[in-house]
């Protein structure tokens, strides 16, 4: 019984340590009116941006954006992974949610997908390559 209790104290101490190591929050890419191009960049330029293609795991991914005014007033996916029917399910339930948070937080700064993981990294890069070709 002792061994078993010095196990679960050591195991537990190994995961806290492990977690303590683990930074807690993701590196967020510069909001749209932060001046991704460099301080005092401004408000992005008007026009239409389509970002960088990111390959993912399971496919490439890649987005456009329309600025108007200075701010982000759409977000598609030109390109999702669609090798097979999970890939195109996936897309099909992460892109939209992706696009409204996108659209929400006019910047990059938002959270992956719960189960769509690669694909949200993907369409976080792309749409952040776009917003920086926004600002020149």
């Amino acid at each position: 019984m002792r061994r078993t209790l010095l196990s679960v104290a050591v195991t537990a101490a190994g995961v806290c340590t492990l977690l303590a190591l683990k930074p807690h929050q993701q590196a967020v890419p510069p909001a749209l009116g932060s001046g991704a191009a460099g301080a005092g960049a401004g408000a992005p330029a008007s026009g239409t941006y389509t970002g960088d293609t990111v390959d993912t795991r399971y496919g490439p991914v890649q987005v456009r954006i329309t600025i108007e005014g200075g701010r982000l007033t759409r977000a598609t996916a030109v390109r999702t992974p669609s090798e097979n029917a999970r890939d195109r399910e996936t897309a099909g339930y992460a892109v939209p949610v992706l696009t409204s948070e996108a659209l929400a937080a006019q910047s990059a700064r938002i959270d992956t997908v719960s189960g769509a993981t690669y694909t949200s990294e993907g369409y976080i890069r792309s749409l952040q390559s776009a917003l920086d070709q926004a600002h020149g």
